[in-house]
């Protein structure tokens, strides 16, 4: 049997009408399963509703690794705040799993992975353990993840604008139309939050993946580039940091010469500095890889 794609399923309903953010997107292997699933949010900056469109490029190569892949699209911040999106992100894992025995998924593996505001979301689902469920959509059964890839997100927005690359906050603004980097009113985390997160930093603190660390987290695949101007590599640093302290397994990819990008995948690019708590065998990878990451999702799998 070929690969079959199922589209638009609704795992809530539309909230607000007519919106894309409850939705979700299904890429199944040929044959039958049950299959591990890999959950795939897109990033957007939080500004928009259509993460599910990261799972059409990742469902060529998992599914052919026999993982169904399941695109995700939550609220944007215009939308609704924080928490909203991982109430989101929550009710799809619940309805995934409530659903698993209709299209041959695996409900006891089940794993997320996301790049920038999508990493953000694969974190906080990974690390919120039974915290922040909402009442979104299926309200039974878990939430929980048993592996988290994590491609560049920020993890503590209050420290964001003091890790960045110098000159970056300017090209930030410059591209954002703000003036005073991720503490301004108006940027991404900001509007996430609906104030300056600045001006309320013990809220904001719950909307940090650090804050949610425990021993109990699942295992961290992390890859960051050393050259990104938009979401600073310290970012991924202090959520490796923060893992590796309780003892939790991570592998952390610090990864030369790229920036913000997806491409932080290619095999084509310098060898990384890997940092790892790991005994199964990713600290012997040496670039974050497609292929790298089907290792590490087998092994924390099962």
């Amino acid at each position: 049997m070929s690969p079959r794609m199922l589209t638009g399923l609704d795992y809530a309903p539309a909230d607000p009408p007519g919106s894309r953010g409850h939705t979700l997107d299904l890429y199944l292997p040929g044959g039958d399963g049950p299959w591990p699933v890999l959950i795939a949010c897109g990033g957007s900056a939080f500004l928009d509703d259509g993460g599910s469109y990261y799972a059409a490029e990742l469902a060529p190569w998992f599914t052919g690794a026999g993982f169904a892949v399941a695109g995700v699209c939550t609220r944007s911040s215009g939308q609704a705040r924080f928490p909203a999106q991982v109430h989101d992100v929550k009710a799809a894992i619940r309805w995934l799993r409530a659903h698993a025995g209709d299209h041959g998924l695996d409900p006891a593996r089940f794993a997320i992975m996301g790049d920038s505001s999508g990493g953000w979301t694969a974190a906080m689902a990974g690390l919120a353990g039974d915290e922040l469920e909402g009442s979104v959509g299926e309200t039974r059964g878990s939430s929980r993840v048993q592996a988290v890839v994590d491609l560049y997100g920020p993890t503590d927005f209050l420290l964001m604008d003091a890790q960045m690359l110098p000159g970056a906050c300017a090209s930030f603004n410059e591209l954002m139309g703000l003036t005073d980097c991720h503490d301004d009113p108006g940027s991404p985390e900001s509007r996430l939050m609906g104030f300056p997160i600045q001006s309320r930093p013990h809220e904001v603190g719950a909307a940090n993946p650090c804050t949610h660390v425990s021993a109990d987290a699942p295992p961290f695949l992390i890859a960051h580039g050393q050259l990104d101007a938009l979401v600073p590599h310290g970012q991924s640093e202090q959520l490796f940091g923060a893992l590796a302290a309780v003892g939790a397994e991570a592998t952390f990819f610090s990864v030369p010469q790229i920036g913000h990008d997806k491409g932080i995948v290619s095999p084509a690019l310098p060898e990384a500095a890997v940092r790892s708590t790991s005994s199964r065998g990713t600290e012997r990878e040496t670039r974050p890889t497609l292929e790298a990451i089907e290792r590490f999702l087998r092994s924390a799998l099962g």
